[in-house]
C-alpha cells in the first residue's frame, strides 16, 4: 500500500490555524469531510477525540498520527497537516508537534489499518523526511516528498 493511494490531496493543510489539540482535530476533520463527501466531519471528530482519550497519538519528534475507525467508509483515507510553530499535542516526548498525519479507516478494516499505521510511522522515523515536510513551500512539495518516501519501501 502506498500512502499516496490513500492521501486525500484536497484535505492537506500547509499551515494549521488551530492552536490546541481538539481544534487541530476539528480542522483536519473538516478538511477531510470537505474533500470526501462520505466522511461526516462531526462523527470523525468524535472518533478521533475518543481515540486520543485512550492515549495520545503524538508519537514524538514533532509528529502525531491521529487515527480511528469509522462506520460507513469504503476505503482508507488520510490527510496531512502542518503547524510550523508546533502545538502541544500531549506527545509522548512532551515536545510540540508540527506534523500531523490523520488516518481514518472503515470499521471492519482489520489488518489494513495496522499496515497503514506501520507504514506512516516508518516514514516519520526518518528525520530527513520530516525536514522535507517542514521545508515544503507548497502542497506539491509535500506530495513530492511523500511520493519519494513511498518509492523507498
Amino acid at each position: 500500500m502506498k500512502i499516496m493511494d490513500i492521501l486525500v490531496k484536497d484535505a492537506v493543510i500547509l499551515d494549521l490555524a488551530a492552536t490546541e489539540k481538539n481544534a487541530i482535530l476539528q480542522e483536519m476533520s473538516s478538511a477531510l469531510a470537505g474533500a470526501e463527501p462520505s466522511v461526516d466531519a462531526d462523527r470523525l471528530l468524535e472518533v478521533l477525540i475518543e481515540r486520543e482519550g485512550l492515549q495520545s497519538t503524538g508519537i514524538g519528534e514533532g509528529v502525531a498520527i491521529p487515527h480511528g475507525k469509522m462506520a460507513g467508509l469504503d476505503k482508507l483515507m488520510a490527510s496531512f497537516a502542518r503547524s510550523p510553530g508546533g502545538i502541544d499535542f500531549d506527545s509522548i516526548d512532551g515536545q510540540p508537534t508540527q506534523l500531523y498525519f490523520l488516518l481514518v479507516v472503515p470499521e471492519q478494516s482489520g489488518g489494513q489499518h495496522l499496515k497503514a499505521l506501520a507504514r506512516i510511522s516508518r516514514f516519520f522515523r526518518d528525520s530527513a523526511f520530516r525536514d522535507k515536510l517542514m521545508d515544503a513551500r507548497s502542497k506539491d512539495d509535500i506530495f513530492r516528498a511523500i511520493e519519494e518516501e513511498d518509492a523507498k519501501f
